[in-house]
């Protein structure tokens, strides 16, 4: 097998991590309409096997306490991750929460398809992109409603200063 090829805007690690992150919480139904669309618009399916299909697992959470203190356990999720070599020897990995097979599929597809130059505009333009700004129409409606909820107090000074 080849070396992937990768452009200088992939080869930046926080950039991976980001399409990376957008791709494991994007809804599984948008995620599919997304990508049917853009494989449509390809021409079809790219030539791809799993290194790992999709299997569906358990993961621990950790937290800490003001987010800063010692971590703790704090619950297990599930999780559905999955590993594919396009043709190229390009790897991707997909990690969704829950139990979404076909969307860790996509998401390791997507993934390598990113890392290569073929195709790496069109997967961020038509898919990356839009899923970045519905998180953020989303953030930003979660954000308001827990605003008009916010309740303001003070404190009254009472007068026996004694």
């Amino acid at each position: 097998m080849g070396t992937a090829p990768i452009n200088s805007d992939t080869g930046n690690v926080s950039t991976r991590q980001r399409w990376l992150s957008v791709l494991a919480s994007a809804p599984q139904e948008r995620l599919r309409t997304l990508w049917d669309a853009v494989v449509e618009a390809i021409g079809g399916l790219p030539d791809y096997g799993f290194v790992r299909a999709p299997e569906i697992g358990l993961v621990m959470t950790r937290g800490r306490m003001g987010g800063t203190g010692e971590p703790f356990n704090l619950s297990e999720m599930t999780v559905t991750r999955c590993s594919v070599r396009l043709a190229n020897g390009t790897l991707g990995h997909g990690y969704v929460a829950g139990r979404a097979k076909s969307s860790a599929e996509i998401a390791a597809v997507c993934d390598a398809l990113l890392q290569s130059s073929e195709h790496a505009a069109r997967i961020q333009s038509d898919v990356i992109e839009p899923l970045i700004a519905e998180r953020a129409a989303r953030d930003e409606e979660r954000a308001r409603k827990a605003a008009a909820t916010k309740v303001e107090f003070f404190t009254m000074v009472r007068g026996d200063n004694k």
